[in-house]
């Protein structure tokens, strides 16, 4: 089978999520080929064998830290040189989306960016994109050169399947833009504990109807006792209860959990562009006429301060 090459999101060598979603989509349509950057490379690589990775090319260098994205790039393209695959997948972050635009732009292919699965056709990947604000699902592949796709967290289940994963040295040599932008300072963000919102499972939100920031931490509560992230409309965000890191929607960030919990959302299309593509879709709303509930796989009409700490507490009740 040809390769494909998947570049690994991981932090110090920790395996991020994405990535072995990567993998497992990566070995539909042919043998996945891993590109480590930084450190860590030699114990990511019993991960990304685990998952389906038949070698790992590795390169570590200062400049992939120090720098900001085209040193990745430069390696990227490297590793596109050295080893002429089908296809080159990437995790769909902000950073991830740059890097794999930039190697579009170098190798002379089209990219499809934010895929929420991946098969393979009579000629080359098959990619689905939910579109236009959620309202349509298409199909596209790349017509001009090596596909280079970027694919959505929680696309599809991690599955293991070892394969060898042995770590190959990469060459990489960097081009004068490379050092063009220096990191200056690095703030660490403070961690809520719970998952990150992009890679969550399960994601519950709040809106309008939590009715103030007081009152998020119900929404708080819920998210934990279910292991998930929490998420907030627009509405919220605006009125100030809930940081913009947390907003789901058009203009916040885009989820696809295995499931999803709206507290308090009307469902407007800003909202719904944000996590239409969710496996499961559950809604709490006082206002049975309310839009969200042409969405979801479950609604409760009734009201959040009510429903949500019984929830709550059902979940902890079946859990202990």
């Amino acid at each position: 089978m040809s390769e494909v090459l998947v570049y690994v999101d991981h932090v110090d060598g920790a395996v991020r999520k994405p990535t072995l979603e990567l993998l497992t989509l990566a070995r539909r349509i042919g043998d996945p080929v891993a590109v480590h950057l930084g450190p860590g490379a030699d114990e990511a690589a019993k991960t990304l064998g685990e998952y389906g990775a038949v070698k790992v090319l590795a390169a570590e260098a200062g400049e992939f830290a120090d720098y900001l994205v085209v040193p990745k790039v430069d390696a990227l393209q490297a590793a596109y040189d050295a080893v002429s695959p089908s296809a080159v997948l990437v995790p769909s972050s902000a950073e991830g989306k740059e890097i794999a635009a930039r190697l579009a732009v170098r190798i002379g292919s089209g990219i499809i960016t934010d895929a929420v699965d991946l098969e393979a056709g009579d000629e080359g990947p098959v990619a689905t994109q939910s579109v236009f604000a959620a309202a349509f699902t298409t199909k596209s592949r790349v017509s001009k050169g090596t596909p280079v796709i970027t694919v959505k967290p929680n696309s599809t289940s991690p599955e293991a399947a070892p394969a060898a994963g042995a770590v190959e040295q990469l060459s990489v040599s960097f081009g004068e833009k490379a050092t063009g932008t220096r990191i200056v300072s690095r703030t660490p963000r403070e961690s809520s504990g719970r998952p990150e919102l992009t890679e969550a499972a399960i994601v519950v939100s709040g809106g309008r109807g939590v009715n103030g920031a007081e009152n998020f931490h119900i929404i708080e509560e819920l998210a934990d006792s279910l292991g998930a992230a929490v998420g907030a409309s627009r509405a919220a965000v605006d009125a100030g209860w809930y940081p913009h890191s947390n907003q789901v929607g058009q203009t916040g960030k885009s989820v696809s959990p295995q499931l999803y919990i709206a507290t308090g959302i009307s469902g407007a299309i800003q909202h719904r562009a944000g996590m239409q593509t969710s496996k499961t879709i559950v809604a709490i709303n006082k206002d049975a006429e309310a839009p969200i509930f042409d969405l979801v796989d479950y609604g409760i009409v009734g009201d959040l301060f009510e429903v949500v700490p019984k929830l709550t507490e059902e979940v902890k009740t079946r859990k202990g």
